[in-house]
């Protein structure tokens, strides 16, 4: 086996009772690499992780992390830490007491667990003597991946860890998990914030009823056969909409159409017809001020893909 794959499965099913969670699912991640699954309500995005994290076992297919075959009884391998449906806390105990604790079931004592590096490192130095009964959703995913980060995990399995962060904390615990990937570590996180994934994800996986219906490079999903709309904001919008319609493969599709001096242009295009326009525009002597996707690359193929995986039903 490669030693750089952190997680391969093949052919994983999973199913409670009459419901099928899981169906052949195959996934390929590797070491340092941040990887996001994607998926609506009920996909199986949470019965993957509890997989991963050993709180559950497939019943066919076949599990390696990080090189070692999973068996047929629920552990956490070695090496692996996470949580999901959110962190396991002791409301009545401060954030430093619960680390402490944790580090004390390893047989450690918390500053050899590091305990208050940890909390440096989510941003909660400030508040390590409060009680978690008073933190806000944020602080305690935060404090529950301080938890996580005390094993030194080679595989770190997330579920939803930007719930309550305000934009500062989002941020530092960005941070956190971008270095986390640097130094090796491979992160498997799941989130409904497309924003989010985008930010943080060289890879992702799209589930839908329990199936895979994508998995690669964020990059592919623009790449495929799939037309987006993108906003354009030029330095002569009444020029850049004629020269737009007058490209092959793009359509002007906003609604300030018959307003020829509309300051942004909203075209729908795939990727090689809109780099033709902006190519037609430059030449033109257009300055392109501004060009993004209205709905990102990530969310229309999250709604494209499920939408058609629920039709075929």
């Amino acid at each position: 086996m490669d030693g750089l794959v952190t997680i391969r499965a093949r052919g994983i099913t999973k199913c409670f009772g009459d419901v099928v969670a899981l169906d052949g699912v195959d996934l390929d991640v590797t070491q340092g690499q941040i990887h996001g699954l994607v998926g609506p309500n009920g996909a199986g995005k949470t019965t993957l992780l509890g997989l991963l994290l050993g709180l559950a076992v497939a019943d066919s297919g076949r599990l390696e992390i990080l090189g070692t075959p999973i068996g047929r009884a629920p552990a956490a391998p070695d090496g692996v830490a996470g949580f999901v449906d959110g962190p396991g806390l002791y409301p009545s105990l401060t954030a430093r007491q619960n680390l402490s604790a944790l580090a004390a079931l390893r047989g450690h004592d918390a500053r050899a667990a590091g305990v208050d590096d940890v909390l440096a490192q989510v941003g909660l130095t400030d508040v390590a003597d409060d009680r978690a009964r008073g933190f806000s959703l944020g602080m305690r995913q935060r404090l529950g991946l301080a938890a996580a980060l005390l094993t030194k995990p080679r595989l770190l399995v997330l579920d939803e860890p930007s719930n309550g962060l305000d934009p500062a904390g989002k941020k530092h615990v960005h941070g956190v998990l971008t270095r986390l990937a640097a130094n090796g570590t491979c992160v498997v996180l799941s989130s409904h914030r497309m924003e989010d994934l985008e930010a943080l994800c060289s890879e992702v996986t799209i589930l839908a009823a329990g199936r895979v219906v994508f998995s690669g490079p964020l990059g592919k999903l623009a790449a495929e056969n799939r037309e987006l709309d993108y906003q354009l904001l030029t330095s002569d919008p009444r020029a850049a909409r004629r020269l737009a319609g007058e490209t092959a493969g793009i359509r002007v599709v906003d609604d300030a159409g018959a307003r020829q001096d509309a300051d942004v242009l909203v075209v729908r295009a795939l990727v090689p017809a809109l780099d033709e326009l902006v190519v037609r525009l430059v030449s033109a002597g257009i300055a392109l001020r501004g060009l993004a996707p209205v709905v990102s690359p990530l969310e229309a193929a999250f709604l494209a893909l499920t939408e058609q995986q629920e039709a075929d039903r």
